[in-house]
C-alpha cells in the first residue's frame, strides 16, 4: 500500500509564492510517475503538472504554465510543486497522486494512488 502525504500549502496574497511537497511511503517511488492535481469548490479535479519517473520529463496545464514547476528528489521520496506569481483563481484543494507508468501524463484515470490534498488559498 503507498501512501502520499502533502504539505506546504496555506493562505498567500495574489503574486506570492508557495512550494507543496508530496512524500510517498515505500521503496518503489523512482519508478513512477508523479503527477499534481487541484480542485476548487464546486468544480472537477484538474491536472496541473506532471513528472516522469526520473524528472526528466515534465507536463504543465496551460494556465499554470511559466508559473509553476515541479520537481522531485528520488533519494527522499518526494516531489514538489513550486507555484509563483500566485492568482487567485489558484485557489483549490491541492492533491498529489502517483501514477501508474513512468512518464507522466495528464490523464487523471492513469493514476492510482492519491494523497489526502492541501488547502491553497490566494486572496486577492
Amino acid at each position: 500500500q503507498v501512501q502520499l502525504v502533502e504539505s506546504g500549502g496555506g493562505l498567500v496574497q495574489a503574486g506570492g509564492s508557495l512550494r507543496l511537497s508530496c512524500t510517498a511511503s515505500g521503496r518503489t517511488f523512482s519508478n513512477y510517475g508523479m503527477g499534481w492535481f487541484r480542485q476548487a469548490l464546486g468544480k472537477e479535479r484538474e491536472f496541473v503538472a506532471a513528472t516522469s519517473w526520473s524528472g526528466g520529463t515534465t507536463l504543465y496545464a496551460d494556465s499554470v504554465k511559466g508559473r509553476f514547476t515541479i520537481s522531485r528528489d528520488n533519494a527522499k521520496n518526494t516531489v514538489y510543486l513550486q507555484m509563483n506569481s500566485l492568482k487567485p483563481e489558484d485557489t483549490a484543494v491541492y492533491y498529489c497522486a502517483r501514477q501508474n507508468g513512468r512518464w507522466g501524463t495528464l490523464n487523471i484515470m492513469e493514476y492510482d494512488y492519491w494523497g489526502q490534498g492541501t488547502q491553497v488559498t490566494v486572496s486577492s
